[in-house]
Parts: structure tokens; sequence; C-alpha cells
């Protein structure tokens, strides 16, 4: 990438570039899967995933049907795992393409939105193990039928429940983006105030597809925070919009100056 912006590099040379960025960035999510692996296997990863639903089972256990059931719920926790453990190279490798390209009070801000990407993530991940997902389940096998015996399978189980909390995790990232719209104008807090009431529909609407219970306590125990998260945004919108407007008079005398200077005779 070029030392300051303004001045561009050739564009195969931002692709070869992007490419050795990629290499790294793939072999960190190797290497943090690896590890994730052999962590999870000394700490009984299953055993602690299955606390949501162990006080609804009476006694029972989560069956298997398949020999590698254990080694797949293994392997796609260390999956979610490595990719955890290996954002830090990744967010380096992603702030080495893109830092040279950005001006000295872009780069102060990203520290501060990266660490409130994690917090958020690690936020909506709890939000979702400890409060919805067992609202969730209680919901679910509320609903008995004596003409069925109930046998949860594990791997449907912890698929279902590594899905929600993920998820989770990536809605709670609602005020990074946007937050990021607004940096890029593509949106103003004027546009979000204006559609809160629609925005209160789409926090239902997109608590009902997350929650598959569609019972009202887990509904409702996203889509509260959901909107939450979007007020917080619009303060954030509003912050990052009032610091957009006061630099732009600044560039704008900065390019009449320089238009002035290019016209100027020698």
């Amino acid at each position: 990438m070029s030392e300051a912006p303004g001045q561009e590099m050739p564009f195969l040379d931002h692709l070869e570039e992007l490419r050795k960025r990629l290499f790294w960035i793939a072999g960190a999510i190797l290497i943090g899967i690896v590890i994730g692996f052999a962590l999870l296997s000394k700490l009984d990863i299953i055993r602690l995933l299955e606390r949501p639903i162990l006080p609804l089972l009476h006694g029972q256990k989560l069956i298997y049907t398949h020999p590698g059931t254990c080694f797949h719920i293994l392997l796609r926790a260390s999956l979610v795992l490595g990719l955890i453990l290996a954002s830090p190279i990744i967010v380096g490798q992603i702030w080495g393409f893109l830092a040279p390209a950005l001006y000295a009070h872009e780069k102060r801000v990203v520290i501060p939105v990266l660490t409130s990407m994690v917090a958020l993530f690690l936020a909506g991940v709890s939000l979702s193990y400890f409060v919805v997902l067992p609202l969730t389940l209680r919901f679910l096998m509320s609903i008995e039928s004596t003409a069925l015996t109930p046998m949860i399978s594990a791997t449907e189980y912890f698929d279902f429940a590594i899905s929600m909390c993920l998820a989770f995790g990536l809605v709670f990232e609602v005020p990074i983006a946007i937050l990021a719209l607004t940096a890029l104008g593509l949106i103003t807090p004027q546009f979000l105030s204006k559609y809160r009431r629609h925005a209160i529909i789409i926090c239902l609407t997109a608590a009902a597809f997350i929650t598959p219970g569609a019972d009202p306590y887990s509904l409702f125990a996203l889509a509260i925070p959901l909107y939450v998260l979007y007020e917080l945004s619009v303060f954030v919108a509003l912050f990052a919009y009032r610091r957009r407007e006061k630099r732009r008079p600044l560039s704008d005398t900065d390019d009449s100056t320089a238009h002035h200077s290019a016209r100027a005779p020698a």
C-alpha cells in the first residue's frame, strides 16, 4: 500500500499484497482451529455446551446415532474457537492492508471500533447462552405429547445451540455496521430517527427468525436488546455525523486552496 492517502499503488500490486495477506489469514485460521481442537478436547466442551438443556432432560442424557457425532461437535466448536483465536491476526492483516490509505483521524478510531466489535460479539453470545437459549429450550420442550418420547439428538442440539449463539453475536454488531454506513455518508442520524417505528417492526421480525421457538419470552429477550442497540446506533451515528460535518469545511478549504494554487501563474 502507499505511504500516504491519495498516492495509489498499481492495481496488480494491490492484488499481490491482498493475496499475501489472505494467505496469512488462512494460515492463522488453520492454526487457530488446531489449537482450539486441542484445548476443547481437554476442557470437555460437550459437557459445557449441554448445560442449558441439562435441567430439561430430567436425568436423561443426549443421544447420538453415529460414531463420529462427538468428533463432529468438537470440530464445529473448534472452528468457532479457531476463528476467535485467529481474530487478532485477521484484524492485523486487514489493518495492514487498509491503514496506509487512511488519514490520521481515521486511524485513531480503529482501536475503539475493534474493541467495541469484540465486546458486542461476546455480549450477544453471552445473552444467547445464559438467557435466550434456556428460555427457548424450555418453551419448546414444554410442548409435550403422550404419543412421543423425547430423545434429543446431540448433533441437532449442539448445531442449534452454536448457531443461535453465533447469530446473536453477529446481530449485536449492528451499531458498528451503522457507524460504518454513517462514516461513508450512506445514512444519517435524521434517517435513523425518522424510521424508528419501522426499526421496531424489523427488530421483532429479526428476533422471530433468529429464535426458532417463537415463544414470547425468547422473542422479546432478543427484540428488546436489538432495539436498545438501534437507539445506541442512532447516538453513535449522530456523533460520527457531527465529526464528519466539522471536517468537511476544512477539507473544502484545502481543496479550494490547492485549486487556486494550481491555477496561479508561474
